[in-house]
């Protein structure tokens, strides 16, 4: 996994594409992409501290805000999980503030047809936080938990910052995964910026490399499947590009700085929604993004990063487990009256030590019934590391109960290889072999 944790939350809903040669996890961060005038050196990482690309100099937040004036637009990167990343979104947030800044704030997790809901958030001291979540859906368009991105809602609640929904409604992206543009409704595709680029080779190279996975969900997609899944991924970009431009359009105030919280894959190198924005923007953009100083996989220091990953970065300590439980499968769009299908099971997850299968359907959970996403998503938010939960899924014709622990797991240390003793002859490993036993 990565140390930055890149992939957006479209890893839920899409089959992807595995590369011809695995990326390690850290070369993410040190890819020869984006800016050529920052491809060929590193920065250094330093926990705790802001690195501005272009010297290297670390800084810290109030420098970073001064050192943003004059931009319009600031892409801060997250992973969704991580309490660490969040907690850098709004120490942004708030210094820029403190500098006198006019600050907006743009959200991927909301479609820009819940904008009313955040419109009154905003604006209105008496719109308590239960009623903005029923009302603006929010367990609907984003299944991860409030309390992850709580601070940041009520800091702009109290000092009623503009918040803007920049995404299209779900079904947009899927068609155009699926079939293309010319399949969209005449409504839906005035949802859409004219143009949307689908023709970098670099924004695909980074796509299929921070994607791959040796599990079996990445494992089997043809070139079109991933040509789909990178159209997709361009329209999600391009979306977030064209809204947050609108809402700059719609500021009273030349001095606003949006700055767009949204997922790190969105913003490395500047390929995603920075390079779809410059489509028809000539204004001011700058990047944060937010890196673990050690790796999720090997939990090896990471000691520099490519200096084109983003303007700024902002070391941060490893989490090895999220903040709040997750279940570790991944279940498809419920069509009308049938319950939840699970299409995936992740490797040494909650939901793979509980017996979850895919092919389940889940019926029930602590006795509610499951009757789409945004219920079981309300359901788990009341969840914490140690709870139990008690399903019952429908496996074949069965019913039968399945129990949870939200348990984490201690990673094991691997074991130090064997020094031969004197005169002990060392064995030869065998090549390893598929299981149709060819090499």
């Amino acid at each position: 996994m990565n140390p930055c944790r890149l992939p957006s939350a479209l890893v839920l809903a899409l089959v992807l594409a595995p590369v011809a040669a695995p990326v390690r996890a850290a070369d993410i961060l040190d890819l020869p992409l984006g800016d050529p005038g920052r491809r060929d050196r590193t920065v250094p990482l330093v926990l705790d501290a802001v690195t501005d690309s272009r010297g290297g100099d670390p800084i810290g937040p109030d420098e970073l805000a001064a050192r943003l004036d004059g931009v319009s637009l600031l892409l801060v990167g997250e992973s969704h999980t991580s309490i660490e990343f969040h907690r850098v979104q709004l120490r942004i947030v708030e210094a820029l503030v403190a500098r006198g800044r006019k600050v907006s704030i743009g959200l991927e997790m909301y479609p820009a047809t819940e904008q009313a809901q955040l419109d009154r958030w905003s604006s209105d001291p008496s719109f308590t936080e239960e009623a903005f979540l029923t009302d603006s859906r929010w367990y609907y368009n984003w299944s991860y938990n409030w309390n992850y991105y709580r601070d940041i809602f009520l800091f702009a609640h109290r000092n009623k910052l503009p918040m803007y929904g920049l995404n299209v409604p779900r079904e947009i992206v899927s068609t155009m995964r699926k079939e293309g543009r010319d399949a969209l409704t005449p409504e839906q595709a005035r949802l859409l910026p004219e143009r949307i680029d689908t023709e970098n080779e670099e924004h695909r190279q980074l796509v299929r490399a921070m994607f791959d996975d040796p599990d079996g969900l990445h494992a089997a997609m043809t070139d079109e499947q991933f040509e789909g899944m990178f159209r997709a991924q361009c329209t999600w970009d391009g979306s977030m590009a064209h809204n947050a431009l609108r809402a700059l359009a719609n500021s009273k105030d030349d001095s606003t700085i949006l700055v767009v919280l949204v997922g790190s894959g969105h913003v490395a190198y500047g390929l995603g929604l920075e390079r779809q924005a410059r489509l028809s923007f000539d204004g001011k953009i700058a990047s944060v993004v937010p890196v673990t100083v050690e790796d999720s996989d090997t939990f090896e220091r990471v000691e520099s990063v490519r200096a084109s990953f983003a303007d700024f970065v902002w070391g941060v300590p490893l989490e090895r487990d999220p903040l709040y439980p997750a279940l570790g499968l991944s279940t498809s769009e419920r069509p009308e009256g049938e319950p939840l299908k699970v299409l995936f099971v992740s490797e040494d997850s909650v939901a793979e030590t509980a017996g979850f299968a895919a092919g389940d359907r889940l019926l029930t959970m602590d006795g509610t019934p499951i009757d789409g996403k945004e219920t079981m998503h309300r359901l788990m938010a009341n969840k914490r590391w140690a709870d139990d939960a008690r399903f019952t899924v429908r496996r074949g014709e069965e019913e039968i109960p399945v129990l949870v622990h939200f348990r984490r797991t201690l990673e094991e240390p691997e074991a130090p290889a064997k020094t031969p003793a004197a005169g002990e002859a060392q064995a030869t490993p065998e090549p390893a072999t598929s299981a149709g036993g060819s090499r």
